[in-house]
């Protein structure tokens, strides 16, 4: 019987060592992200609105309603979006200016024409906060139609898979690894 080699066991040892970290790593983020799926989902059930500050909005407040009130619309443009349906197409989106300073993105609406004509001013503007941030309109203004509302279910949370995939890359390498032993004992 021959000797196992030192060096390329090491290196083999070496990353199965890692693998295996990594797939530790993926079951914290499951839990750390499970714990945000549960912080978003009490947002969301919670009606009562808040504030868009002129310093915009920050991560604890994603899913929340809130209001907001549009000074001035200083850009326009629209972006890949959902009705209330389901139904592809665009959701209309403004650059609002804040009357206290800041900007705030509002989707105003859905609408199947990327060219539809929106004659939106500004004003009052309640919704709910979306990642980005973005305050989506609910309901809908400009006459369009509603957008899908956010909704944290949506969210994917993956890092079981990925976690069950580095165990099985290392199980892979360690069952090669020995196999390529045996084959040249």
């Amino acid at each position: 019987m021959r000797r196992v080699p030192v060096l390329p066991t090491l290196l083999v040892l070496a990353a199965v060592a890692v693998m295996l970290a990594l797939g530790v790593w993926q079951l914290r983020r499951l839990h750390e992200k499970e714990a945000l799926m549960a912080r978003y989902a009490a947002a969301n059930a919670d009606t009562r609105p808040v504030s868009w500050s002129g310093r915009g909005v920050g991560q604890h407040l994603l899913y929340r309603r809130a209001r907001l009130r549009c000074a001035a619309v200083e850009e326009r443009s629209g972006i890949a979006g959902r009705n209330a349906a389901g139904q592809p197409g665009i959701a209309q989106t403004a650059r609002c200016a804040l009357a206290g300073g800041g900007t705030a993105l509002v989707v105003l609406g859905w609408s199947l024409d990327p060219l539809a004509k929106v004659d939106w001013r500004g004003g009052p503007v309640t919704g709910v906060i979306a990642p980005g941030p973005r305050l989506v309109a609910d309901p809908p203004l400009a006459g369009l139609e509603a957008n899908a509302l956010p909704d944290p279910a949506e969210i994917p949370n993956n890092h079981l898979s990925y976690a069950i995939q580095w165990f099985l890359f290392a199980a892979t390498a360690v069952v090669v690894y020995v196999l390529a032993l045996r084959r040249r004992g």
